[in-house]
């Protein structure tokens, strides 16, 4: 999450006015995410969502425990609906998979207050989140080697190639 963001975040617990513009930050950075932006997102949103339950666990608070389970689970939901058995249908049945588990240890959570059962789930959703930076790393190089051998530069100088050589 971007500095701006958080700040936005912690500004809304300060005064209306704040808490509007944050929300007007969000809209907008939602707005204009690509798809792999929206899911990692998503993923943040998860885990932001599940410290908060675990917080409220530790205080004893089941309704808060209960509120911020289910904004995760609805984040789960979302992921789980977001995958396209038809493009890869081995690796999103395996992802499916890991949803659920982590949806099921979530729903183990709350009607056990379970912290342990909190804290696995919030362990896959966190090991997701990191293969998925890994994986946008990885296509932002790719695309970028592409790009760039897209781009028509001429072949440097002789005068310039001695330039180099004597400052280098």
């Amino acid at each position: 999450m971007d500095r701006r963001a958080i700040t936005a975040r912690r500004a809304t617990h300060m005064n209306p006015q704040a808490a509007q513009q944050a929300q007007n930050y969000l809209r907008t950075r939602v707005l204009t995410a690509t798809p792999e932006q929206l899911q990692l997102m998503l993923f943040d949103g998860a885990l932001r969502f599940g410290e908060q339950a675990r917080a409220a666990m530790g205080k004893r608070d089941w309704e808060g425990t209960y509120n911020h389970i289910g904004r995760v689970q609805k984040i789960i939901a979302e992921l789980t609906a977001s995958l396209k058995h038809d493009v890869n249908p081995e690796l999103c049945g395996k992802l499916a998979s890991l949803y659920n588990y982590a949806h099921r240890k979530l729903t183990e959570a709350c009607i056990d207050h379970a912290p342990e059962a909190l804290d696995e789930a919030m362990k896959v959703l966190r090991y997701q989140r990191e293969t998925w930076v890994m994986l946008l790393d990885q296509l932002g190089k790719q695309k970028a080697a592409v790009h760039a051998g897209k781009i028509d530069m001429p072949a440097p100088a002789a005068r310039m190639e001695a330039q180099i050589r004597m400052t280098a």
